[in-house]
């Protein structure tokens, strides 16, 4: 139970700090599509890939102080935002973890929005079941509001490509 604990505060780690909550689902979701083995279980939910899991697990250790949230006022909303306290980096001291490198991955996504994040969280959450045509079709049905484009696609496939060719070592 504490690997899972332990993984999260070692993404906060390589990550430093994560700019609101529906970008953390995302980057979590899309790691794990890419083979980095955080256990969280997602559902298919408003904005993409929702884990409640992941929810809890975050409050758990913002409550621990292994990680620290803050809460940013944008005017119309409020943006939470997180990173590693130094309790969290003494706490990752007391694990060996057998993580793969992901910090290449973490570097591609960590300055894509929300909005391109989850365009492409839910492409990949209809990748294994439908082919490139039809996962754009799905997103356009399931997201009508969100109006992506044909280059927002195609930016979206080519994120995914370059992911996926990263690998992890």
């Amino acid at each position: 139970m504490l690997n899972n604990h332990a993984r999260l505060v070692y993404f906060f780690n390589v990550a430093e700090s994560v700019k609101g909550r529906k970008k953390l689902q995302k980057l979590i979701y899309i790691l794990q599509k890419c083979r980095v083995p955080f256990k969280e279980k997602f559902q298919f939910h408003f904005y993409g890939p929702y884990s409640e899991e992941l929810t809890l697990r975050v409050e758990e250790l913002c409550n621990l102080h292994l990680i620290q949230e803050s809460k940013e006022d944008k005017g119309n909303y409020s943006r939470y935002n997180y990173s590693i306290t130094e309790e969290g980096q003494a706490f990752l001291n007391q694990f060996t973890l057998d993580m793969p490198n992901f910090l290449p991955h973490i570097e591609l996504l960590q300055d894509k929005s929300s909005r391109f994040l989850e365009l492409v969280s839910t492409m990949l959450f209809f990748a294994d079941e439908l082919e490139r045509e039809a996962v754009e079709e799905k997103v356009n049905k399931v997201k009508p509001k969100q109006k992506f484009t044909e280059a927002e696609f195609a930016d979206a496939w080519l994120l995914i490509e370059q992911l996926h060719t990263i690998g992890l070592s």
